[in-house]
Protein backbone atom coordinates (compact mmCIF):
# COMPACT_ATOMS: atom_id res chain seq x y z
CA UNK A 1 0.00 0.00 0.00
CA UNK A 2 1.49 3.38 -0.90
CA UNK A 3 1.82 5.58 1.61
CA UNK A 4 -0.26 9.10 2.37
CA UNK A 5 1.57 11.85 1.39
CA UNK A 6 0.74 15.29 2.34
CA UNK A 7 -0.23 18.24 -0.10
CA UNK A 8 -0.01 21.22 1.66
CA UNK A 9 -2.50 20.23 4.22
CA UNK A 10 -3.01 22.21 7.21
CA UNK A 11 -1.04 21.39 10.37
CA UNK A 12 -3.33 20.06 12.52
CA UNK A 13 -3.97 17.58 9.52
CA UNK A 14 -0.38 16.73 9.30
CA UNK A 15 0.16 15.03 11.90
CA UNK A 16 -2.70 12.35 11.61
CA UNK A 17 -1.08 11.03 8.22
CA UNK A 18 1.91 9.98 9.49
CA UNK A 19 0.21 7.56 12.16
CA UNK A 20 -1.97 6.79 9.33
CA UNK A 21 0.07 5.01 7.19
CA UNK A 22 1.62 1.78 9.40
CA UNK A 23 -2.52 0.67 10.57
CA UNK A 24 -3.21 0.74 6.48
CA UNK A 25 -1.58 -2.30 5.05
CA UNK A 26 -2.87 -4.44 8.27
CA UNK A 27 -6.36 -3.14 7.81
CA UNK A 28 -6.41 -3.81 4.05
CA UNK A 29 -5.09 -7.46 4.69
CA UNK A 30 -7.55 -8.01 7.48
CA UNK A 31 -9.95 -6.74 5.40
CA UNK A 32 -9.35 -9.50 2.18
CA UNK A 33 -10.38 -12.54 4.48
CA UNK A 34 -13.92 -11.14 4.87
CA UNK A 35 -15.49 -10.05 1.59
CA UNK A 36 -18.79 -8.63 2.54
CA UNK A 37 -20.26 -6.51 5.24
CA UNK A 38 -23.85 -5.35 5.88
CA UNK A 39 -23.92 -1.59 7.11
CA UNK A 40 -26.88 0.46 7.47
CA UNK A 41 -28.09 4.16 7.83
CA UNK A 42 -30.59 5.31 10.09
CA UNK A 43 -32.76 8.69 8.33
CA UNK A 44 -34.37 11.00 10.76
CA UNK A 45 -36.46 13.90 11.48
CA UNK A 46 -35.46 14.53 14.86
CA UNK A 47 -37.48 16.60 17.31
CA UNK A 48 -37.01 18.92 20.38
CA UNK A 49 -37.85 16.09 22.56
CA UNK A 50 -34.21 13.91 23.06
CA UNK A 51 -36.72 10.87 24.83
CA UNK A 52 -39.10 11.15 21.50
CA UNK A 53 -35.90 10.69 19.04
CA UNK A 54 -34.12 8.35 21.55
CA UNK A 55 -37.32 5.99 21.23
CA UNK A 56 -37.30 6.41 17.00
CA UNK A 57 -33.86 5.84 16.78
CA UNK A 58 -34.02 2.37 18.98
CA UNK A 59 -36.67 1.34 16.71
CA UNK A 60 -34.46 1.68 13.47
CA UNK A 61 -31.47 0.62 15.37
CA UNK A 62 -33.25 -2.83 16.19
CA UNK A 63 -34.78 -3.18 12.61
CA UNK A 64 -31.24 -2.57 10.97
CA UNK A 65 -29.69 -5.01 13.28
CA UNK A 66 -32.80 -7.38 12.69
CA UNK A 67 -31.52 -7.10 8.74
CA UNK A 68 -28.06 -8.00 9.54
CA UNK A 69 -26.35 -4.79 9.20
CA UNK A 70 -22.90 -5.10 11.63
CA UNK A 71 -22.55 -1.15 11.77
CA UNK A 72 -25.26 1.68 12.05
CA UNK A 73 -25.15 5.35 11.38
CA UNK A 74 -27.19 7.33 12.92
CA UNK A 75 -27.62 11.15 11.45
CA UNK A 76 -25.92 14.57 12.58
CA UNK A 77 -28.44 16.24 15.42
CA UNK A 78 -30.47 12.88 15.80
CA UNK A 79 -30.42 13.29 19.42
CA UNK A 80 -31.95 17.00 19.46
CA UNK A 81 -32.73 19.18 16.67
CA UNK A 82 -34.43 22.46 18.77
CA UNK A 83 -36.22 25.17 17.97
CA UNK A 84 -33.37 27.34 18.10
CA UNK A 85 -29.54 26.79 18.04
CA UNK A 86 -28.88 27.26 21.61
CA UNK A 87 -31.85 24.63 22.63
CA UNK A 88 -29.12 21.76 22.45
CA UNK A 89 -26.69 23.51 25.45
CA UNK A 90 -29.62 22.48 27.97
CA UNK A 91 -28.96 18.99 26.66
CA UNK A 92 -24.70 19.03 26.35
CA UNK A 93 -23.24 16.09 28.47
CA UNK A 94 -19.65 15.56 29.63
CA UNK A 95 -17.54 13.44 27.46
CA UNK A 96 -18.19 9.67 29.27
CA UNK A 97 -21.37 10.45 31.39
CA UNK A 98 -24.82 11.09 30.41
CA UNK A 99 -28.49 9.65 29.00
CA UNK A 100 -27.39 10.09 25.57
CA UNK A 101 -24.14 8.37 25.58
CA UNK A 102 -25.79 5.62 28.03
CA UNK A 103 -28.36 5.33 25.45
CA UNK A 104 -26.08 4.65 22.93
CA UNK A 105 -23.97 2.15 24.70
CA UNK A 106 -26.98 0.23 25.78
CA UNK A 107 -28.08 -0.06 22.30
CA UNK A 108 -24.95 -1.29 20.26
CA UNK A 109 -24.59 -3.84 23.02
CA UNK A 110 -28.30 -4.89 22.64
CA UNK A 111 -28.36 -5.23 18.94
CA UNK A 112 -24.54 -6.06 19.05
CA UNK A 113 -23.80 -4.07 16.78
CA UNK A 114 -20.76 -0.98 15.72
CA UNK A 115 -22.93 2.04 16.69
CA UNK A 116 -22.07 5.21 14.97
CA UNK A 117 -24.37 7.91 17.04
CA UNK A 118 -24.45 10.86 14.25
CA UNK A 119 -23.75 13.46 16.52
CA UNK A 120 -24.11 14.67 20.37
CA UNK A 121 -23.51 17.92 22.20
CA UNK A 122 -20.92 17.69 24.69
CA UNK A 123 -19.75 20.08 27.03
CA UNK A 124 -16.65 22.49 26.26
CA UNK A 125 -14.69 24.83 27.73
CA UNK A 126 -16.48 27.64 25.62
CA UNK A 127 -19.43 29.30 27.70
CA UNK A 128 -22.41 28.92 25.62
CA UNK A 129 -20.94 26.78 23.79
CA UNK A 130 -21.07 22.82 22.89
CA UNK A 131 -19.13 20.54 20.89
CA UNK A 132 -20.87 18.66 18.11
CA UNK A 133 -19.46 14.99 18.70
CA UNK A 134 -19.66 11.79 16.91
CA UNK A 135 -19.45 8.89 18.97
CA UNK A 136 -18.43 5.52 18.28
CA UNK A 137 -19.18 2.35 20.30
CA UNK A 138 -18.38 -1.22 19.59
CA UNK A 139 -21.09 -4.00 19.88
CA UNK A 140 -20.30 -5.16 23.59
CA UNK A 141 -20.89 -1.22 24.33
CA UNK A 142 -17.69 0.38 25.18
CA UNK A 143 -17.04 3.75 23.28
CA UNK A 144 -14.06 3.67 21.11
CA UNK A 145 -13.74 6.44 18.89
CA UNK A 146 -14.68 9.74 19.05
CA UNK A 147 -14.70 13.06 16.97
CA UNK A 148 -15.37 16.79 17.04
CA UNK A 149 -16.71 18.70 13.58
CA UNK A 150 -14.20 20.15 12.78
CA UNK A 151 -15.79 22.39 9.98
CA UNK A 152 -18.84 24.77 11.06
CA UNK A 153 -21.52 25.74 8.32
CA UNK A 154 -21.92 28.88 7.64
CA UNK A 155 -24.69 30.05 5.23
CA UNK A 156 -26.99 32.80 4.04
CA UNK A 157 -29.35 33.38 1.53
CA UNK A 158 -32.76 35.28 1.69
CA UNK A 159 -34.41 33.83 4.67
CA UNK A 160 -32.39 31.21 5.46
CA UNK A 161 -29.30 31.72 7.71
CA UNK A 162 -27.08 29.38 9.99
CA UNK A 163 -23.80 30.13 11.20
CA UNK A 164 -22.76 26.70 13.46
CA UNK A 165 -20.25 28.83 15.09
CA UNK A 166 -22.57 30.72 17.41
CA UNK A 167 -22.97 27.69 19.70
CA UNK A 168 -20.65 25.18 18.81
CA UNK A 169 -16.96 24.82 19.08
CA UNK A 170 -14.55 23.67 16.43
CA UNK A 171 -12.32 20.23 16.44
CA UNK A 172 -9.25 20.22 15.98
CA UNK A 173 -8.10 16.28 15.46
CA UNK A 174 -8.96 13.68 12.18
CA UNK A 175 -10.36 10.22 13.80
CA UNK A 176 -10.77 6.86 12.23
CA UNK A 177 -12.73 4.05 13.59
CA UNK A 178 -10.82 0.33 13.56
CA UNK A 179 -13.84 -2.04 13.67
CA UNK A 180 -12.79 -5.72 13.62
CA UNK A 181 -13.22 -5.47 9.55
CA UNK A 182 -13.49 -1.83 8.37
CA UNK A 183 -11.13 1.48 8.84
CA UNK A 184 -14.02 3.89 8.82
CA UNK A 185 -13.21 7.50 8.26
CA UNK A 186 -15.34 10.24 10.40
CA UNK A 187 -16.58 13.09 9.49
CA UNK A 188 -19.58 15.25 9.78
CA UNK A 189 -21.79 16.79 7.75
CA UNK A 190 -20.30 20.27 6.55
CA UNK A 191 -17.00 18.12 6.57
CA UNK A 192 -18.25 17.31 3.10
CA UNK A 193 -17.20 19.89 1.28
CA UNK A 194 -13.19 19.43 2.28
CA UNK A 195 -11.45 17.27 0.59
CA UNK A 196 -8.48 17.55 2.21
CA UNK A 197 -10.08 16.13 5.38
CA UNK A 198 -10.58 12.71 4.08
CA UNK A 199 -7.04 12.39 2.31
CA UNK A 200 -5.75 13.09 6.22
CA UNK A 201 -7.94 9.93 7.12
CA UNK A 202 -5.49 7.88 4.94
CA UNK A 203 -6.87 5.12 3.12
CA UNK A 204 -10.29 3.75 4.70
CA UNK A 205 -12.77 0.88 3.25
CA UNK A 206 -15.80 3.55 4.55
CA UNK A 207 -16.60 6.67 5.08
CA UNK A 208 -19.50 7.50 7.61
CA UNK A 209 -20.82 11.07 7.01
CA UNK A 210 -24.00 12.09 9.04
CA UNK A 211 -25.55 14.74 8.07
CA UNK A 212 -28.27 17.84 8.73
CA UNK A 213 -28.10 18.89 5.26
CA UNK A 214 -30.82 21.85 4.39
CA UNK A 215 -33.10 21.33 1.80
CA UNK A 216 -31.56 24.27 -0.40
CA UNK A 217 -27.71 22.99 -0.33
CA UNK A 218 -28.79 19.58 -0.06
CA UNK A 219 -30.59 19.36 -3.20
CA UNK A 220 -27.96 21.36 -4.99
CA UNK A 221 -24.59 19.69 -3.87
CA UNK A 222 -25.29 16.77 -1.12
CA UNK A 223 -25.22 13.68 -4.04
CA UNK A 224 -22.40 14.79 -5.82
CA UNK A 225 -20.11 15.94 -2.83
CA UNK A 226 -20.73 11.96 -1.60
CA UNK A 227 -20.19 10.63 -4.76
CA UNK A 228 -17.15 12.60 -5.06
CA UNK A 229 -15.31 11.70 -2.08
CA UNK A 230 -16.13 7.94 -3.05
CA UNK A 231 -14.77 8.11 -6.11
CA UNK A 232 -11.53 9.91 -4.75
CA UNK A 233 -10.97 7.79 -2.32
CA UNK A 234 -11.75 4.78 -3.98
CA UNK A 235 -14.05 3.41 -0.83
CA UNK A 236 -17.26 3.45 0.28
CA UNK A 237 -19.31 5.97 1.54
CA UNK A 238 -22.24 5.38 3.80
CA UNK A 239 -24.43 8.51 4.72
CA UNK A 240 -27.23 9.06 7.52
CA UNK A 241 -29.35 12.42 7.26
CA UNK A 242 -32.32 14.52 8.82
CA UNK A 243 -34.64 14.07 6.25
CA UNK A 244 -38.45 15.84 5.91
CA UNK A 245 -40.45 18.85 7.47
CA UNK A 246 -39.49 19.00 11.22
CA UNK A 247 -42.00 20.02 13.95
CA UNK A 248 -40.18 22.82 13.94
CA UNK A 249 -40.82 24.21 10.55
CA UNK A 250 -36.98 23.26 9.18
CA UNK A 251 -36.81 21.41 6.38
CA UNK A 252 -33.76 18.76 5.94
CA UNK A 253 -32.65 17.08 2.01
CA UNK A 254 -32.67 13.29 3.72
CA UNK A 255 -31.71 10.94 0.76
CA UNK A 256 -29.57 9.19 3.19
CA UNK A 257 -27.14 6.64 0.80
CA UNK A 258 -24.73 4.14 0.18
CA UNK A 259 -22.56 5.03 -2.49
CA UNK A 260 -19.93 2.25 -3.78
CA UNK A 261 -15.86 2.95 -4.63
CA UNK A 262 -16.76 3.86 -8.41
CA UNK A 263 -19.16 6.10 -7.52
CA UNK A 264 -22.33 4.16 -7.67
CA UNK A 265 -25.30 4.99 -5.84
CA UNK A 266 -26.51 1.22 -4.29
CA UNK A 267 -29.47 2.27 -2.46
CA UNK A 268 -30.99 5.62 -0.91
CA UNK A 269 -34.07 6.74 1.25
CA UNK A 270 -35.39 10.52 -0.30
CA UNK A 271 -37.19 11.38 2.78
CA UNK A 272 -38.66 10.38 5.95
CA UNK A 273 -37.55 8.27 8.63
CA UNK A 274 -36.48 4.85 8.13
CA UNK A 275 -33.37 2.30 7.27
CA UNK A 276 -31.03 2.57 4.38
CA UNK A 277 -28.94 -1.13 4.02
CA UNK A 278 -26.50 -2.47 1.98
CA UNK A 279 -23.57 -4.39 1.24
CA UNK A 280 -19.88 -3.72 1.64
CA UNK A 281 -18.11 -5.83 -1.75
CA UNK A 282 -14.57 -5.54 -0.22
CA UNK A 283 -13.27 -7.53 -3.06
CA UNK A 284 -15.12 -4.88 -5.38
CA UNK A 285 -13.34 -2.33 -3.70
CA UNK A 286 -9.91 -4.22 -4.32
CA UNK A 287 -10.69 -4.72 -7.67
CA UNK A 288 -11.36 -0.55 -8.47
CA UNK A 289 -7.99 0.29 -7.07
CA UNK A 290 -6.03 -2.62 -8.77
CA UNK A 291 -7.49 -1.16 -12.16
CA UNK A 292 -7.60 2.47 -11.50
CA UNK A 293 -4.57 2.93 -8.87
CA UNK A 294 -4.98 6.72 -8.77
CA UNK A 295 -4.33 6.36 -4.92
CA UNK A 296 -1.06 5.17 -5.87
CA UNK A 297 -0.82 8.12 -8.66
CA UNK A 298 -0.92 10.72 -5.80
CA UNK A 299 2.16 13.38 -6.14
CA UNK A 300 3.86 15.71 -3.20
CA UNK A 301 2.05 19.34 -4.17
CA UNK A 302 4.18 21.99 -3.69
CA UNK A 303 2.64 25.63 -3.50
CA UNK A 304 1.57 27.47 -6.57
CA UNK A 305 3.54 30.10 -7.96
CA UNK A 306 3.03 32.73 -10.49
Amino acid sequence: VTGVQTCALPIYYQAQIASARSREACSTLKNTMQKTLKVAAVQMVSTPEPEANKQAAAHYIREAAEQGASLVLLPEYWAILGQHDTDKLAHAEPLGDGPLQEFMSSMARECGVWLVGGTIPLISDEKDKVRNTLLAYSPDGQRVSYYDKIHLFGFSRGSEAFDESRTIVAGNDVAVLQTSHLRVGLSICYDLRFPELYRAMGLCDLIVVPAAFTYTTGQAHWEILLRARAIENQCYVLAAAQGGKHVTGRRTWGHSMLIDPWGEILIQKPEGEGVVLGDLDLAQMASVRASLPALQHRRQIGRAHV
